[in-house]
Formats: structure tokens, C-alpha cells, sequence
């Protein structure tokens, strides 16, 4: 062997040594499990943390994190606070309405996801609906367990809506873009990205698609928000900070990349449709993540004089028994740095 075949196998030997002591120490790490409750079934949006555990973002900050579906936003919260998951995705009005249901509930939100609630109303111009007033002596289907649901009373009295001359008829979320699509209805109350997409995908033609989202008209409230178990977030603080920093990586990445987040979707589910559940994430980033607010102050972070409106619109149709502050609901402690938090 000569010299230089010498040098070159020690010079090998040390990069494999380096690289075992790399992937030990990275499993090492790895040794905190944070178990995430989805709020809904695999879709669109559940790419931004798929491709953050495929990207290896969660495992790089020693953490393990299984992401399951869930059946809704009550369901996440339920999660969470019982201490079953650590963290979840849920839709932070709810959880103001359920902290105030169960006081003593171990659960916060930590990172705003949805600065713009995607809560809207989706009517067919040929059944006559224009505008808010429009819904008066119209049938608008609602799912009663719908987040929606829940937001239809303060939007109906900010705009001036009679909502006794307003027929809700009571459909499930199967049924909801097909009875739209077919005429049965006039309008549904639901998450934009989902039914418009949908009623799209039914062959409904746009120009007859009539799209309100509410925070359009007059709502100041946010939207879906990682929650966290307090008393996890007591004992593994870094954790909590560590997932932020993963997830923060994830999103900035789906931002640049949709239709690579949509590959890590359709990985674990491949019956989905690939271009609807990529305008389907096309459009919640467009709409409900990117907004002015967050291009001027990052991602994550809420406006506490925003989130005390938003409390406030809540009180005009939900009798708080102890109305929460803004810091009562949201956390910032573990948010990445407000230069990381910067859109890109």
C-alpha cells in the first residue's frame, strides 16, 4: 500500500467514525416523544407537519413525534388536556369556549397557525346568493359539529342578518358540497379550502361560486393554533420550543415547496387527489398563514389587542362564566426567535 493509499484509508476511516458518532449522537437525542393530535383527517394542510417529520426537522431537535388524524378540533383539545398527546392542532376559538367550560383544563395555544380563520359561508350565485343579507330566506346547510357552526351567530349580528328568516338545515360534512353542488341548498357554512375546493372539484363552475369568508366581513378572530399540554410544557420546556423550531422549518419549507409537502400527504394516504389537495394547500397558505399581519411580525405570533377583540366578539353571542385575557389563552414563551419567525 503506498503512502497516499495510506492517508486516504485513515482519512476514510475517520469520516465513517465521524458519521457513526453524527447518527449516535442523533438517536441519542431522539429520545423525547411528543405524541400530535391532527384536528381533522389527512389532508391539504396536514402536509406542513408531514413534511416537517419526513424533512427530519423533529428528529434534529431530539424529538419524536407520531402525527395522528383526528375528527375534529374538541377532539384535539380533548387530547391534550387529558395529557393522552402533548401537542395538537386546534381551532383556538374553540379552545377559548372550552377553557372557560373547564377551568381547571392543562391545555394553551402556543403558535398561531391559521392568522386568518378560514370560517366562511359558500353559496351559488344561481340560488341568489350575493352577499351576507342575501342568506335571508335561503336555506344554508350547516354540520352542527362544525367549527363554523360555532362562529355563525357573531357573523349574522355583525352584518345585520335576521338569522330567524335564515332556514339551517342540519347535514353532515359528507353531504355538504354534494347537496351544494346539486341545488339542494343555497349556501353552507364551512372551512373555505375545504368546500370550495370541493364544490371545484364537483365540476361547479366558479363564476356561480359565491365565497364569504367572515373574517372579511367584520371577524377579528384567529384560527386553528398549536396547543400544548401546561403540564408538559412545565416539565419539558425545550421540547416545546424544539417542535416550534421544527414546525417553523416545516412551514417556511411548504411555503416555498407546496407541491413537495403534498408528496409527504400523499405518501400515507394515496387515495387522496393530488391537485385538489394541493390547491386546497395552495389556498390556505395564500389566504389564511400569509397575511399582512404576518408578513409585517412573522409567523406564529398573535397581536394581543387582536386576540382581546377577538375574545370580545366571542362574548356577543357565548356567556363566559370568567371571560379569559389574551395571555390566558396564548403563550408566546416558546416561540423561535421574532428574526426566524421572518417570512422568508
Amino acid at each position: 500500500m503506498t503512502l497516499r493509499q495510506a492517508t486516504y484509508m485513515i482519512a476514510r476511516l475517520i469520516c465513517l467514525a465521524g458519521a457513526a458518532a453524527g447518527l449516535t449522537a442523533a438517536t441519542a437525542r431522539a429520545e423525547t416523544e411528543i405524541k400530535f393530535s391532527l384536528d381533522q383527517r389527512l389532508e391539504g394542510p396536514a402536509a406542513i407537519f408531514l413534511l416537517a417529520q419526513d424533512s427530519g426537522y423533529f428528529r434534529a431537535e431530539g424529538l419524536d413525534v407520531p402525527i395522528e388524524e383526528g375528527a375534529g378540533g374538541l377532539e384535539a383539545i380533548g387530547r391534550v388536556a387529558s395529557g393522552a398527546y402533548e401537542l395538537g392542532l386546534a381551532d383556538i376559538n374553540a379552545l377559548i369556549r372550552y377553557r372557560d367550560r373547564n377551568p381547571a383544563a392543562a391545555v394553551k395555544a402556543v403558535f398561531m397557525l391559521f392568522n386568518k380563520p378560514a370560517f366562511a359561508i359558500v353559496g351559488r350565485k344561481s340560488r341568489g346568493i350575493s352577499g351576507p343579507k342575501s342568506l335571508e330566506d335561503k336555506k344554508l346547510g350547516v354540520p352542527p359539529d362544525g367549527l363554523s357552526y360555532d362562529q355563525w351567530p357573531i357573523f349574522a349580528k355583525l352584518n345585520d342578518i335576521d338569522a330567524t328568516k335564515v332556514a339551517l338545515e342540519k347535514i353532515s360534512l359528507a353531504v355538504r358540497a354534494p347537496m351544494l353542488a346539486a341545488g339542494q341548498i343555497d349556501a353552507v357554512l364551512g372551512y373555505s379550502y375545504r368546500v370550495y375546493v370541493d364544490l371545484k372539484d364537483r365540476g361547479v363552475p366558479i363564476d356561480d361560486v359565491v365565497l364569504m369568508s367572515m373574517a372579511d366581513y367584520g371577524l377579528k378572530l384567529y384560527g386553528s393554533a398549536i396547543i400544548v399540554n401546561s403540564k408538559f410544557a412545565g416539565e419539558k420546556p425545550e421540547a416545546v420550543a424544539g417542535f416550534q423550531r421544527a414546525l417553523l422549518k416545516g412551514l417556511k419549507a411548504t411555503i416555498r415547496r407546496p407541491a413537495a409537502a403534498v408528496d409527504s400527504l400523499l405518501k400515507r394516504d394515496d387515495l387522496s387527489n393530488r391537485q385538489v389537495e394541493l390547491e386546497r394547500l395552495q389556498m390556505l397558505i395564500r389566504d389564511n398563514i400569509l397575511t399582512p399581519e404576518v408578513r409585517e411580525n412573522g409567523l406564529g405570533a398573535v397581536d394581543s389587542a387582536r386576540l382581546t377583540a377577538a375574545i370580545d366578539q366571542i362574548a356577543l353571542t357565548y356567556a363566559f362564566r370568567a371571560k379569559p385575557k389574551a395571555s390566558d389563552v396564548f403563550d408566546p414563551a416558546f416561540l423561535p426567535t421574532a428574526a426566524d419567525r421572518k417570512v422568508d
